[in-house]
C-alpha cells in the first residue's frame, strides 16, 4: 500500500533553514503516471493548510506565505519528496505533512485542498523560535 514518511523536523531559530523529506513507497511513478505530490502543515488549533505541490509536469504551486522561501523538490526516480525551507520564521511552526494523490486535480485552483487528498505522512515536527 501507499506509505510516506516525513523527516528533517526540528526546532529552529528564526532565519534558520531545514529540509525536509518525505520517502515514499507502495507506488510506481512513469512517465504517464498523473499525480500530485504535496506539503501540508497544521498549527496547533489550526486547520491543515496545503504549503506547496508538484504535479507530474514539475508544476509547481506554493502558497503566499512561503513564496520566495520555500522550495519543493523530488529525486531523479520520484520517490523522495523535499521542502527546503529557508528564513524561518515563528509562524512556520507546525506539523508538517506530505500528502500524495492520483491522478492529479482537475483544476489547478484545487491541488492545495487538504480534503483532495487520500494518502498522508504521519507528520514531522518543525519548531520555528523567535
Amino acid at each position: 500500500q501507499v506509505q510516506l514518511v516525513e523527516s528533517g523536523g526540528g526546532s529552529v531559530q528564526s532565519g534558520g533553514s531545514l529540509t525536509l523529506s518525505c520517502a515514499t513507497s507502495g507506488f510506481t511513478v512513469s512517465s504517464g503516471t498523473s499525480y500530485d505530490m504535496a506539503w501540508f502543515r497544521q498549527a496547533p488549533g489550526e486547520e491543515r493548510e496545503g504549503v506547496v505541490v508538484i504535479d507530474n509536469d514539475g508544476v509547481t504551486t506554493y502558497a503566499d506565505a512561503v513564496k520566495g522561501r520555500f522550495t519543493i523538490s523530488q529525486d531523479g526516480n520520484k520517490k523522495t519528496l523535499y521542502l527546503q525551507m529557508n528564513s524561518l520564521k515563528p509562524e512556520d511552526t507546525a506539523i508538517y505533512y506530505c500528502a500524495v494523490r492520483f491522478p492529479k486535480v482537475l483544476r489547478p485552483e484545487w491541488a492545495l485542498r487538504a480534503d483532495e487528498y487520500v494518502f498522508w505522512g504521519q507528520g514531522t515536527q518543525v519548531t520555528v523560535s523567535s
